[in-house]
């Protein structure tokens, strides 16, 4: 699985690989390649194994998407966007505005529909829950707004580009 991390100006793409239980070939930048043992303990605390050096750390996600990592006495912040997420839900690139179609950027299957036609959403409001490449993925809602089709049923199979549903702005906000 590819991410890209930010940590701060600095973007990362991060290739991992699990190759065993607990074993993962890691590659930064496309750099050299490194086997790493990690295994997760209780709560959010992570033991890791590169080479012959130990490393304890945690990893807390917070509410606004970042990752709050401890190493030792050391502490980051990270945003990790796994790049498969990314090109499933695709990207608005910025606030989105007026109609909008809810396509899905990869094959998949719908595991659920979480709206129904006429039902008021919030940004950020799920709105369906497909499954490619085997994970699952919840889509939301770009914008506050009006559901004014739904397009597929739970079971589904749909195809790159296949229309999902369409969110209308309520018409004071059009």
């Amino acid at each position: 699985m590819r991410y890209r991390i930010q940590h701060g100006p600095d973007t990362f793409h991060v290739d991992v690989h699990e190759v065993g239980a607990h074993l993962y070939d890691v590659t930064i930048d496309d750099g050299e390649t490194v086997r790493v043992d990690a295994y997760k303990t209780p709560r959010t605390v992570y033991s890791v194994l590169v080479g012959n050096r130990q490393l304890e750390g945690s990893v807390d996600p917070r509410e606004d998407g970042t990752l709050d990592v401890h190493v030792g006495t050391s502490a980051f912040d990270f945003t990790a966007i796994d790049e498969r997420r990314e090109l499933l839900v695709g990207s608005t690139g910025g606030t989105a505005t007026g109609r909008q179609e809810i396509r899905v950027q990869m094959p998949g299957k719908i595991v659920k529909v979480m709206v129904s036609e006429g039902q008021e959403v919030a940004l950020d409001d799920g709105l369906v829950v497909i499954e490619a490449m085997k994970m699952e993925n919840e889509i939301k809602s770009p914008i506050d707004g009006v559901v004014t089709a739904v397009e597929v049923s739970e079971g589904d199979a749909v195809d790159t580009d296949a229309l999902l549903i369409v969110v209308e702005p309520h018409p004071d906000e059009a």
